[in-house]
């Protein structure tokens, strides 16, 4: 067993959980400790431990939220936090750093010390991440002859740079684990396997590059390269992906399997629909990961958070990853959250058999196997009995005794013999958000606006023949670029005929456009995450004389990843009028005027300082390149608040000078439904009087249809059915075994409300075979109309209620042919003596 010293961290965590508010007192780590790895587990101080952690990252959310983030997450079962280092946040000039508000790194790191749980940083510095440029800071595109991530020195001169700087912050401030702090792990490069197939011999001598710069940085604590099979030297390779335990395969049997990257969902992009990851395939994966001997699993995202500003990548949500186990909100999502809670305390408590014992593998049956750790000698022992088949639920005996074991699942067999847990049986609740619109925020909802000048082109100051290169213009510090141009027609040239227009064409490698004929708005055109470029064609009327083209060509966010991503490039490419009478006109040689970034952006008119600067009137409805601004109250309670913006198309949002964020509600999905309609408003960013709300739309919209609301999950659920056979039993821990309490053979489901709330009413109960999910269920055919009465009586007015799945308590008919004998509830909590809010 060769154990590979790299240094830092720990202590066992302690048993008890804490509850949030409470304090934690620092036990991980101490001066000297040293964080090795073999090949069984990351190794701390010699022993080797079990790492749950999940992904929060600073800059997505405001620091007021962190602490309370941390501490659900360690309510979740996780003993780690890993986040990205955001080089284009810290630098966005060279040499001038930034660790301010959102990118406070150490004020975070020092969050998680706080809570006792340990740290992975993964510095990067290319970090993709659906941020912006990847993480990588503009200006490096300036740099002559720079080729990003390859064995180029302009490139490794800056990233040695920065990862030196880092490194030294970091160890300034005793964050690593050899110093008493809670870093245990760190990352050079990211997910290099997707280019280098594009830099070939020399994307190896670019990776042994980075591995030994790294190494030679002297953190103490091991440094790994992610989505790799093998990696240079100690550094360690680890996964990432949906199913690490059966796609992956770690070629240095010396390294230890762990996966950095579990992704709880898909991001989506605007124009997705919802993308989804259940609970149970979540819970599948890890259980196959560690049953072929993984230790640590990352959970990509935990918390996703917020895209605030231009901070996301192109076309990227400004809500990131919202159906991980914490929404964008912070708010639990059951049942990831309970569901997950439940496989991390469940192998922890079993720990000692699982690092320690003799492996053994048997296959069972087809798609049947259980992978078994053993100690004899302590009459410890631990097996995971899976069913990969899909679609198919079987029974499979194994050491003299039967289990059923659903498709595509895993059971922890505590004792080897014990079912404690399924990845499959879910026996937490479901939660639903409603949303709820705000009595004080809706008073005075009175709008002011301010419109941008279209500029002509005699008066912009950058003139060339050919349009320009967007990004060259615009220098990542604004999503906008005008471009415009004019031409002389005469009579002969324009239409005979009046029901004839002529029509522009302009062909694009931007992201979207609105375009203007002689300050007539002509309409708006976009492309996708998947189209590289997009053709825009509008009918437009144009007059005898000159006539004036103005073209308003945005970016969604630069692209975050790819090995040609230096010359990555957007803008008009081809631009012409066609319906003539004279034939097609082209204007790509016509000669073109460009000015970069807004009037408004400029003088930071969504400020209380610059908003002075402009002439505001009452608002109109429906007028495109305006600011429209209101003031109103902060939401009473503590609930999460958000803007709903389908009133309005395209644009950016500030609330007090905060960049919540660009909305893009008019691009919609094949459903024909906005991928994100409502957008966050930290409370940090709220006073309770006067807040100021300004949003920037580029189309039409009607902002006095904007709706502040407040979220709540405050509907939950139970979905059980009575056929789950084998019941957990019910256990605890006991030192390093389980110790079985009793054995219940019954089915139940338990309702909790969220704090301060009780349950005052049953929005839908049935016992047979209902269908849907919380918040949607429909009743079936073999629906007992029982049910509502017997929850309500067991349920209205209480805090918790639980309710035993048996078809006798409901009145059910279970030799219905197509009963499924399951219990699906939804109720609705609410505050005690208060009315719900519209909404």
């Amino acid at each position: 067993m060769a154990a590979h010293v790299a240094a830092a961290v720990v202590v066992l965590l302690a048993t008890a959980i804490l509850l949030p508010g409470a304090a934690a007192e620092w036990s991980l780590t101490k001066k000297g400790t040293i964080v090795s790895y073999d090949e069984r587990s990351l190794m701390i101080d010699g022993k080797r431990d079990l790492f749950f952690s999940g992904a929060i990252h600073y800059p997505r959310s405001p620091p007021e939220m962190w602490d309370q983030l941390i501490k659900l997450a360690k309510l979740g079962g996780l003993n780690t936090i890993e986040t990205y280092v955001f080089w284009n946040g810290h630098e966005p000039e060279p040499g001038k750093y930034n660790f301010e508000g959102r990118f406070d790194l150490i004020r975070f790191l020092k969050l998680i010390k706080d809570n006792d749980m340990y740290a992975i940083v993964r510095i990067g510095p290319f970090i993709q991440a659906e941020w912006n440029h990847g993480g990588l800071p503009y200006w490096l595109r300036e740099i002559g002859h720079i080729i990003f991530r390859a064995n180029n020195e302009p490139f490794k001169r800056e990233m040695e740079k920065f990862v030196r700087f880092i490194v030294q912050k970091l160890k300034d401030a005793e964050m690593f684990a050899p110093q008493g702090g809670p870093i245990i792990l760190s990352q050079i490069e990211n997910e290099y396997g997707n280019i280098k197939k594009d830099r070939k011999v020399e994307g190896d001598k670019y990776l042994e590059w980075a591995a030994e710069m790294a190494v030679s940085t002297a953190i103490g604590v091991p440094w790994m390269m992610c989505k790799q099979s093998m990696a240079p030297g100690e550094v360690i390779p680890t996964c990432n992906g949906r199913h690490c335990g059966d796609t992956w395969t770690l070629r240095d049997k010396n390294k230890p399997r762990l996966w950095t990257e579990n992704w709880t969902t898909q991001f989506r992009t605007f124009g997705d629909q919802l993308a989804q990851r259940s609970a149970e395939d979540i819970a599948y994966a890890v259980l196959r990961f560690f049953a072929k001997g993984g230790t640590l699993v990352n959970y990509y995202m935990y918390h996703g958070g917020t895209n605030f500003g231009r901070t996301g990548a192109s076309y990227v949500l400004t809500g990131y990853y919202d159906e991980a186990p914490m929404d964008e909100y912070g708010m639990c999502k059951e049942p990831k959250f309970g569901h997950l809670r439940d496989l991390h305390n469940v192998i922890k408590s079993y720990q000692k058999a699982f690092l320690w014992g003799k492996q053994s593998f048997e296959i069972l049956g087809h798609g049947y196997e259980v992978h078994n750790y053993e100690l004899p000698e302590e009459k410890l022992c631990l097996s995971f009995l899976s069913n990969n088949n899909t679609g198919e639920d079987g029974t499979v005996i194994f050491r003299g005794e039967r289990y059923y074991v659903p498709s595509r699942s895993v059971s922890i067999l505590a004792d080897c013999k014990t079912v404690v847990y399924n990845t499959k049986r879910v026996f937490v609740q479901h939660s639903e958000r409603s949303f709820h619109t705000s009595d004080e925020s809706s008073k005075n909802n009175v709008w002011e606006m301010y419109s941008e000048a279209i500029p002509k082109f005699r008066k912009t100051k950058i003139r060339t023949k050919e349009p320009m290169e967007q990004y060259n213009q615009t220098k990542d510090t604004s999503d906008y670029l005008w471009y415009t141009t004019s031409f002389r027609l005469e009579s002969d040239d324009l239409p005979f005929r009046r029901d004839i227009r002529p029509v522009i064409q302009v062909k694009s490698t931007a992201h979207a456009m609105i375009g203007f004929a002689n300050d007539a708005f002509v309409g708006a055109g976009r492309g996708s995450k998947r189209d590289k470029s997009f053709v825009f064609e509008k009918p437009m009327d144009l007059r005898v004389g000159v006539n004036h083209i103005a073209i308003l060509s945005s970016s969604m966010g630069m692209k975050d990843s790819g090995g040609e991503l230096v010359e990555v490039k957007g803008g008009i490419q081809d631009c012409m009028v066609q319906g003539l009478n004279t034939g097609t006109l082209d204007l790509q040689g016509n000669g073109w005027g460009h000015k970069a970034r807004l009037e408004g952006e400029e003088k930071e008119i969504y400020a209380e300082k610059g908003m002075t600067k402009f002439q505001w009137k009452q608002a109109e409805n429906d007028l495109p390149i305006t600011w429209y601004r209101r003031y109103f109250d902060e939401p009473d309670g503590d609930d999460p608040v958000v803007l709903d913006m389908s009133s309005m198309s395209k644009g950016m949002i500030f609330v007090n000078g905060e960049g919540l964020g660009r909305y893009w509600t008019s691009f919609k999905t094949l459903a024909g439904q906005s991928s994100q309609s409502v957008y966050h408003i930290p409370r940090a960013y709220l006073k309770p009087k006067g807040n100021l709300l300004v949003v920037f739309e580029e189309e039409l919209g009607k902002p006095d249809g904007i709706l502040v609301q407040t979220v709540r999950r405050d509907d939950i659920c139970v979905f059980i059915s009575e056929h789950n056979p084998a019941q957990i039993k019910t256990w605890e821990s006991d030192g390093d075994q389980i110790k079985l309490i009793a054995e219940d053979h019954s089915t139940r489901g338990t309702l909790t409300c969220p704090p301060k709330r009780t349950i005052q009413e049953v929005v839908f109960a049935s016992f047979g075979n209902p269908e849907g999910a919380c918040g949607n269920f429909t009743a079936g055919t073999c629906h007992t109309p029982d049910a509502k009465a017997v929850v309500e009586k067991e349920c209205l007015g209480k805090e918790s209620c639980v309710l035993p799945v048996i078809h006798t308590l409901y009145g059910a008919d279970i030799n219905c042919p197509a009963t499924t004998a399951t219990l699906a509830v939804q109720v609705r909590c609410k505050r005690s003596g208060k009315k719900k809010a519209s909404g």
